[in-house]
Parts: structure tokens; sequence; C-alpha cells
């Protein structure tokens, strides 16, 4: 009896077992990536938040102005002294940088804040304040940051937790001594 010789071709049994297997896969890298997105989000906001109090800082060294950041749970904005009108103002928009609804941030200073005093006034100084003008800055809300950036290349010592409220989500951590610029490093790593 002559044997059945097999021509170089698969079976369509060893096809399907081939697409079952790179679909299983398939599923396994979507899976793997969506769940890394977040950590990748906290991350990225960790960066860009480190990134943004640099800049601040060279900004401020370069122009002779101090900013101030004003951090809650959800939000931040950045701040700059005025110093005609002797308070805080918006530095940019009036919009506080929202994150991603699921980071939550803590804001730790370490030692004592620092705190801008107010030049006194003096009758020869003509700043342009007038009691229009005293009036309309009572009237308006005060912003006072917790970190403050100076003009001196000095900032408030600070620890600044990004939280992922997600179970199994991951901390990064933004800090700096006061004298050296902001890193942003994964809480796991600084233990």
């Amino acid at each position: 009896m002559p044997q059945a010789r097999r021509d170089g071709g698969f079976t369509l049994i060893e096809l399907l077992v081939v697409i079952v297997i790179l679909g299983s896969l398939v599923g396994l890298a979507v899976l793997s990536t969506g769940s890394s997105s977040s950590s990748r989000d906290i991350r990225d906001e960790a960066q860009r938040l480190a990134n943004l109090i640099g800049l601040l800082a060279d900004e401020a060294v370069l122009d002779s102005r101090e900013y101030g950041l004003l951090v809650n749970r959800e939000s931040y904005r950045v701040l700059r002294y005025d110093e005609a009108r002797q308070r805080w103002l918006d530095a940019g928009d009036t919009q506080a940088h929202q994150p991603p609804e699921f980071i939550r941030m803590q804001l730790e200073l370490d030692g004592t804040p620092l705190e801008l005093v107010a030049p006194t006034q003096r009758e020869d100084d003509r700043a342009g304040l007038s009691q229009e003008g005293d009036r309309e800055r009572r009237r308006a809300p005060r912003l006072e940051p917790q970190l403050l950036i100076l003009s001196s290349g000095e900032m408030s010592p600070f620890t600044l937790t990004l939280s992922d409220q997600r179970p199994g989500g991951s901390q990064w951590v933004v800090a700096s001594d006061g004298f050296r610029m902001p890193q942003a490093t994964p809480l796991d790593s600084r233990r």
C-alpha cells in the first residue's frame, strides 16, 4: 500500500489553534497596558509638577519675582506676588490645574513655612494705591500659597505625595529640601 504523502500545508485545526493563541496574547497585552496607564498617568503628573516647580524656580531668579503654589487635594494653581498690590495673584489663568480625578495630593511642608512680609508703605512712595484700590483689594478673596518659590533661588522645603485612589493604585512623591530642584520618584523607591 502506498502511503499518503502530505504536502507542505497547514490543516484547518492547526490554523485555528494558532489564531486562538494569538488572540489570547493580544488580549493579555491589552489588559496589562490598561492597568498600567493609570500608573503612567500618575507618574506623568508627578514629573509635570516637578518640572513646573523647577521652571518657576528658574523664572523667579531670572525675573526677580516671587512665585507660590496653592495646593489642595484635587488641584493646584500658580501664584505670583505683586509688590505694588502687596498680595498674591494668579500667575496665568485663573483656573486651577486639575489632575485626573483618581489622583489625590497631599502637601507636607518641612519645618516652618517661609512667610513674605509686605514692605511698609512710606508717604512719599507713589505705588498707585488709592482708597478705591484699597477697598477693591479688601473685597477680593485672598490667595495664600503654601509652597513659596523665591527670587533668591530658595523654596519652601516640601514633600508632595500624589496617590492613585483606585484599588492597587501607586503613589509618587515630588520633594525638595528647599535648595535643590524637586524630583519626582515613586513612593516605593523612597523607603
